[in-house]
């Protein structure tokens, strides 16, 4: 009878775990289809990203219920606590990546509306470097790489410097061309979208450590971003 029930938590926490993996994954495609709709000015791809969030959000309460569960009938303690515990948290930052995603393939759609302005090249970049993140700390996530997450961890500054130097461009781009700010300044939000992925890449980084060590990792990081005293600059929707 124990054997079986140890079995069964066995399980539970499994699924938690796939889960909180399946969701990554999500985030990862979601980022890379919001960007293949902005790159096409596509407003059919973007109004599938939009759409495709509602999977995470229920993936998300899916592994909420999955915890209050475990809790109820198992009250874990120790390293299984911290285990769900981190789990729950790492399903929130994961779907707080996909809310970015949704929020650049909103900024394709009112882009598509107005004179057509070519994306700036380190859009990509970012997206790129925010993938990678996504990515790696997934794996460590799934493998129990402390000194991958590690690395994950280390790697949001060259996001952050990677933003900077967007926010420079765009904006010496609004001077040079101010007919065209409003488009620019949807290429500001998603630059700053981008930024904030990578972020959220970083705190699960921190989860993921958490789970593996035990030990909490202190902010100590230099933080690499300059622009978010900004106005132009406040995307939360």
């Amino acid at each position: 009878m124990t054997d079986h029930i140890l079995r069964a938590y066995d399980d539970e926490l499994k699924e938690l775990r796939s889960i909180v993996s399946r969701m990554g994954g999500m985030a990862e495609d979601q980022l890379m289809a919001a960007m293949e709709g902005l790159r096409e000015t596509n407003v059919a791809k973007a109004t599938k990203v939009r759409n495709a969030d509602k999977a995470l959000d229920q993936l998300e309460l899916q592994a909420e219920r999955a915890a209050i569960t475990m809790f109820a009938r198992r009250a874990p303690v120790a390293d299984d606590l911290r285990v769900v515990v981190a789990a729950l948290k790492m399903t929130g930052l994961i779907e707080r990546m996909g809310d970015y995603a949704k929020n650049i393939a909103k900024r394709t759609c009112a882009i598509a509306e107005g004179d057509p302005v070519p994306m700036p090249a380190t859009l990509d970049r970012m997206a790129s470097e925010a993938r990678g993140m996504i990515r790696e700390v997934m794996d460590a996530y799934v493998h129990q790489d402390a000194d991958a997450a590690m690395d994950v961890w280390e790697r949001d500054e060259n996001l952050d410097n990677m933003h900077n130097a967007a926010y420079r461009q765009i904006l010496a781009r609004m001077m040079e061309t101010p007919d065209h700010i409003n488009t620019l300044t949807h290429y500001l939000m998603i630059a700053k979208n981008l930024e904030r992925i990578g972020d959220q890449a970083t705190n699960v980084a921190e989860q993921v450590y958490y789970t593996i060590t035990g030990t909490l990792l202190e902010d100590a990081r230099p933080k690499g971003d300059q622009t978010s005293t900004s106005l132009l600059v406040n995307d939360e929707d």
